[in-house]
């Protein structure tokens, strides 16, 4: 191989044109640990003053779309960084809001008019919105029910944004985590015994995420604090649609 070609495909690789192994998500991961507290709130006004380089990362991610070589865990990594990363750069283009489901139309008509409905991202060539993300590429994509605790649709009751991108390496550790954090979260998720809980509506939502391999309590067995019996009494949490904003 002469000079020339290494050359050339160095040029490539740095335009994500040769990519093999999946996109860099460093910028990402140290806007979320200078902007992000460990509970998951988020400093919107001090992210807003820096949106030039989350837009800078977004760009990244429009001009490298997973490709067919990455690995499963290299695309699910890249499709949880981008919603949360999107989602983020949504709240900034309206911010000051008290709410993410005040964005969109005056009358929210679902599938259409919510902030989950906006077309604003454009990867590859293609535009979506985050319904396009969440439903139509990761639930439909990847058999990971640990996803519905990555992704943060910047709402109280949302499970928190964690202030560490997620990286292909450590991708099945860091949903473990995430998994963990949120149902030992006592503002989301209360346990009062082992036949009485309180769950956060995300269970009900996507009950059927959580039952391909069981029932719904063995699959919260695995990750919650208290282990439930298998007639447990399930009740949900109102679910808190405030900004996820440090205070």
């Amino acid at each position: 191989m002469n000079k020339f070609t290494v050359f050339f495909i160095t040029i490539l690789m740095s335009f994500g044109l040769f990519s093999q192994s999946g996109v860099s998500h460093n910028a990402f991961d140290q806007l979320l640990q200078k902007y992000v507290e460990d509970e998951g709130m988020v400093d919107y006004k001090g992210l807003k003053a820096e949106r030039s380089e989350l837009k800078s990362y977004l760009s990244t991610l429009e001009n490298n779309a997973p490709q067919k070589s990455w690995t499963r865990d290299q695309k699910l990594a890249y499709w949880i960084n981008a919603y949360n990363a999107y989602t983020l750069e949504l709240i900034l283009e309206h911010y000051p809001v008290e709410s993410i489901k005040d964005i969109g139309s005056t009358i929210k008509i679902p599938f259409v008019s919510t902030a989950w409905d906006i077309k604003f991202i454009n990867i590859g060539g293609e535009e979506y919105d985050l319904n396009n993300i969440e439903h139509g590429i990761i639930r439909k994509d990847f058999d990971e029910p640990r996803i519905h605790f990555a992704l943060v649709c910047a709402a109280v009751s949302c499970p928190k944004l964690q202030n560490r991108a997620y990286l292909p390496e450590k991708l099945d550790e860091q949903l473990t985590k995430a998994a963990k954090e949120f149902l030992s979260n006592p503002a989301k998720n209360r346990f009062k015994n082992e036949n009485q809980a309180t769950l956060s509506k995300l269970f009900n939502w996507y009950g059927g995420d959580f039952k391909n391999d069981g029932t719904l309590i063995e699959y919260i067995n695995r990750y919650a604090p208290t282990k439930l019996s298998k007639n447990a009494d399930i009740d949900w949490m109102d679910y808190n649609w405030n900004l996820n904003e440090q205070k």
